[in-house]
C-alpha cells in the first residue's frame, strides 16, 4: 500500500467504518448530513446551511401519495417555526432548524470522495460515495434553488428520487435523469448560471 493511499484509509477509518457520526460543532457549511430512522431502518438525509438550518427533501404534513418514509418522526414534537414550514401535502425542499431534522436522533456526516478500498469496506449502505464533491458554495447555490422553486426536484420515488438523491445532487451535480421531470430544472439552472455570469 503506496504511503498517500495509507493515509487517506488511515483519515477514513478515523471518520468511521462503522459510524459517521459527528458532532455539532464540526459540522460546515455545505455538508451532507443525515440521521437514522427507527432503529436504523432509514437515514433522512439533508445539506448544513449554516445557522442552525438544514435544507431537505420532504413530505408535509399532508396525506403523501405512493410508498412513503417519514422523515420527521410523527411524535417528535417540531418548533413553531418548522410547523410552518411543513404544512403542506406530497413532497417538496424545505428548510428546518437542525432539532426538527434530527427529530431527537443522532447526527451524521456522508463522507465524499473515498477510496475504493473503503467504499468496499463500509458497513452499511448509503452512507459514503467515491465520488468528490463540490465546493461549498456550489452545493448552497444548488440547495437554495430547489428550495426557492417550489416542486422542481420532483415527486419522491423511493428507489430514485429520495431524500439521499437530493444532496448528492446538491454535492456533486449528479442526478438521475427522467424524461419530462428535469427539463424544466436544466433550463431553469442554465437561466440561473447566466444571471450569475
Amino acid at each position: 500500500m503506496r504511503y498517500s493511499d495509507r493515509k487517506k484509509w488511515s483519515a477514513s477509518f478515523k471518520m468511521g467504518l462503522f459510524s459517521n457520526q459527528i458532532s455539532r460543532e464540526k459540522v460546515k457549511l455545505g455538508d451532507h448530513i443525515y440521521t437514522w430512522r427507527t432503529t436504523h431502518a432509514y437515514a433522512h438525509h439533508g445539506i448544513y446551511a449554516g445557522k442552525g438550518k438544514v435544507v431537505h427533501f420532504t413530505h408535509g404534513g399532508g396525506p403523501p401519495s405512493g410508498i412513503t418514509v417519514s422523515s420527521t418522526l410523527k411524535y417528535y414534537p417540531l418548533c413553531l417555526i418548522c410547523k410552518e414550514h411543513y404544512n403542506f401535502e406530497g413532497y417538496k425542499v424545505i428548510h428546518s432548524c437542525l432539532d426538527c431534522f434530527l427529530a431527537g436522533g443522532d447526527l451524521y456526516l456522508y463522507e465524499y470522495n473515498v477510496s475504493m478500498r473503503f467504499f468496499i469496506a463500509k458497513t452499511i449502505g448509503g452512507t459514503c460515495t467515491l465520488a468528490p464533491s463540490d465546493p461549498p458554495d456550489d452545493v448552497l447555490v444548488r440547495a437554495n434553488f430547489h428550495l426557492k422553486i417550489d416542486g422542481c426536484f420532483g415527486d419522491y420515488r423511493l428507489r430514485n428520487n429520495n431524500c439521499e438523491d437530493f444532496p448528492i445532487y446538491c454535492k456533486t451535480g449528479f442526478l438521475v435523469y427522467k424524461k419530462n421531470r428535469l427539463e424544466p430544472v436544466v433550463k431553469s439552472m442554465r437561466l440561473l448560471q447566466l444571471r450569475l455570469v
